[in-house]
């Protein structure tokens, strides 16, 4: 089952991060500037915040397997159409429906794979589907950039639709029925009145957004501070993406075992790793080390996040997951509006690793306060 839940994450992750490497092409391509093809990316920003909560509230009611095939046919028939597209309003308008069940897809994905476990594997299980993210960022965005390349960027579209095909038929044939009590959105919507599911989300939205915003910026970082060659950044986004990979499976068996006190403790971790960031950042193979470091730390903190809004949300997970999905992209939202301020108006360009440190002890301090006795350790 998990193996069909993360080739979907993987093909569906896979066409949001893609669109940076093919900018250019598409730009060229549907004759558009590049500001205008960038809009894809925003577009389909605004599609998950938006779209998932409001989606998933509507389809609360209905049983989870038949529901996420019909996620994930639309995402194909998004991916599909954005291949065909003649020309940029079509493409936009796709990558929006795409984007507006992504959120949904994600939330019920992660419902079902953690359900199937015992609750003292649910953040590692988390993990596995979240690995299909991190195969994204290290195999299918390169990939994707590879065949856009070379054979035209609706070849990666085309390439996307073919995986999410594929996925599709293994969900069809090896996803289970899971049982689900059928609820309506008001009775969802319920379930935000608690504290513990407020600062559960409030974690996430506090906790990434300091990280998000060095990573939003690593490229100029990583030339202007560091003084790396433009053609390095690729390699030391590979170097994240490992570091995201490792950190993932890592973060998922120590958020098992004391779920509160591995967060706290990892985000205070990543707060230390940013000012250690901050003072090499002068030297190119400490700096080298330390964003294996950012990306380790960054992702193993994510499916904590993820199993605490889970069980802060047991009766209405759904869409708690999919609100989760929004305050982590509203995070990186905020992030690249607070790094411009940084850089325009404060510290400047090298300041943002200790802005974004400063973050993530904020998002430390929430999730210290909204822990429970039960939670520290099981």
């Amino acid at each position: 089952m998990l193996p069909s839940l993360m080739l979907c994450v993987f093909g569906i992750t896979t066409g949001e991060f893609v669109i940076a490497g093919i900018l250019p092409d598409i730009s060229q391509d549907l004759g558009v500037s590049v500001p205008a093809a960038g809009l894809l990316v925003t577009a389909y920003a605004i599609g998950m915040i938006v779209g998932g909560p409001t989606l998933t509230a509507v389809t609360a009611r209905f049983p989870r397997k038949p529901l996420i095939v019909v996620l994930l046919a639309v995402a194909v028939a998004g991916n599909l159409a954005s291949a065909l597209a003649p020309g940029y309003t079509v493409l936009f308008a796709a990558r929006v429906v795409t984007a507006l069940v992504t959120s949904t897809f994600f939330a019920n994905a992660i419902v079902i794979a953690a359900s199937s476990a015992p609750p003292d594997k649910q953040a590692s299980t988390v993990s596995k589907l979240v690995f299909g993210m991190n195969l994204a960022m290290i195999l299918g965005a390169p990939i994707g950039t590879f065949v856009g390349t070379g054979y035209g960027w609706r070849a990666t579209f085309w390439a996307i639709v073919a995986c999410g095909a594929v996925g599709l038929v293994l969900v069809l044939r090896f996803v289970p029925d899971v049982a689900h009590a059928p609820t309506s959105a008001v009775a969802e919507l319920r379930v935000f009145r608690r504290r513990d599911v407020q600062l559960a989300i409030a974690v996430t939205a506090v906790g990434n957004a300091g990280l998000l915003m060095v990573f939003t910026y690593l490229a100029p970082l990583l030339t202007g501070v560091t003084g790396f060659a433009a053609g390095a950044v690729a390699v030391l986004l590979l170097v994240y993406g490992v570091g995201a990979t490792v950190g993932n499976l890592a973060g998922g068996r120590l958020s098992d075992r004391a779920p509160v006190a591995a967060q706290v403790g990892l985000l205070a971790v990543l707060a230390a790793a940013l000012v250690l960031t901050w003072l090499v950042s002068g030297s190119p193979v400490a700096t080298a080390v330390m964003v294996f470091v950012l990306g380790a730390l960054g992702f193993a903190v994510v499916p904590g996040m993820q199993a605490r809004v889970l069980g802060a949300a047991a009766e209405a997970p759904t869409l708690a997951m999919a609100v989760n999905a929004s305050a982590y992209q509203l995070a990186a939202a905020f992030a690249g509006w607070l790094g411009g301020q940084v850089i325009d108006g404060g510290p400047g360009l090298r300041g943002l690793y200790l802005v974004a440190a400063a973050v993530t002890v904020a998002g430390a301090v929430v999730s210290y306060s909204g822990r429970r006795p039960e939670m520290a350790v099981r």
